[in-house]
């Protein structure tokens, strides 16, 4: 498979890491500098396409010095162990929160094993490397990558995931957003919250959004997949999908607490959110493969009953 590469701005070039073997579904991105540095690897699975892109760039096995990621899910950082193998001069970046289950995958392995199962994780994702302690780096809010010629700066972004962080490029104001506005693909309309248990937080997501409509400057890159210049429009989009999202799972929960049912009611708001037409059908479906209604109702559900456990121990009603 031929690697697909394009200019996303001035210095960053977006790679398609061909997530479970997929055109334009997920994107890692290099930055051009005295330190070449790569945002997101995609999964093991993803790990030949990303160097393939990287060679068609002129970055070799001895010239990437970054690896950075926004958060340790799979379908962003399961390749990170594997890439980091086959770059050795590269620090590892993450989240503080983050950086221990880079080290040792163990229980993010099995958490991920317990939403998507074992078939579907193995054909999605392939098997988790540990990446050496000594090599990877820790980020809080706040702190700043140099990268020589340009910096990248780390503002934490929770509520998809507590320990995601989003990154401003110093030299276009470009914001690298990992699933903090959701998932977007280039040839639909729609945008798709991502909301997975077992962290998803409505008003950390929510205010997430609104630190990255106040950094960034020129473009918005999604992991999920590649530049989107409205930054207001999208900003507010998503956090209208997270809200519908929230309250169709908040409503459903008054008479059931069934997944199957949950998710059915969510799956008619995902469809009103898709406009019609002859690949309306095909379109969910793409959805479906990165952020599945079941997956999404099930964050949702967990939210609303620790909210409610929350309340219930302050004494407030909800």
């Amino acid at each position: 498979m031929d690697p697909v590469t394009f200019e996303v701005q001035a210095g960053i070039t977006a790679i398609d890491t061909f997530y479970g073997g997929r055109e334009r579904y997920t994107a890692a991105y290099l930055l051009k500098a005295d330190e070449p540095t790569i945002v997101e690897t995609g999964p093991t699975t993803s790990v030949e396409p990303v160097v393939a892109g990287l060679e068609r760039l002129g970055v070799g096995p001895g010239d990437l010095a970054n690896i950075v990621v926004t958060h340790i899910h799979l379908d962003h950082a399961g390749g990170v162990g594997r890439l980091a193998a086959r770059y050795p001069r590269a620090r590892v970046w993450v989240h503080e929160r983050g950086a221990r289950h880079l080290a040792d995958p163990t229980r993010l392995v099995a958490s991920a094993a317990r939403i998507y199962g074992e078939e579907r994780m193995a054909s999605l994702f392939g098997p988790v490397d540990p990446v050496p302690a000594d090599r990877i780096r820790s980020l809080a809010d706040g702190d700043r990558i140099a990268l020589g010629g340009r910096v990248l700066d780390s503002f934490h972004t929770p509520g998809h995931a507590s320990h995601q962080v989003a990154l401003v490029d110093s030299s276009t104001g470009a914001v690298f957003t990992g699933d903090a506005l959701g998932i977007h693909l280039p040839d639909l309309p729609g945008l798709r919250p991502a909301t997975p248990p077992p962290e998803f937080d409505v008003e950390l997501a929510v205010d997430s959004i609104e630190r990255i409509r106040a950094r960034a400057r020129s473009v918005l890159l999604f992991a999920h997949f590649g530049p989107i210049a409205e930054i207001d429009r999208i900003c507010d989009l998503a956090e209208r999908r997270i809200r519908s999202w929230a309250e169709a799972v908040r409503t459903a929960l008054t008479w059931t607490e069934d997944l199957d049912e949950v998710t059915a009611l969510l799956e008619e708001q995902a469809r009103a959110d898709v406009e019609t037409g002859a690949e309306a059908a095909l379109d969910l479906e793409r959805f479906e493969i990165l952020s599945s209604v079941r997956m999404n109702a099930m964050g949702l559900i967990r939210y609303w009953k620790k909210r409610e456990e929350r309340l219930a121990g302050t004494g407030q009603a909800s």
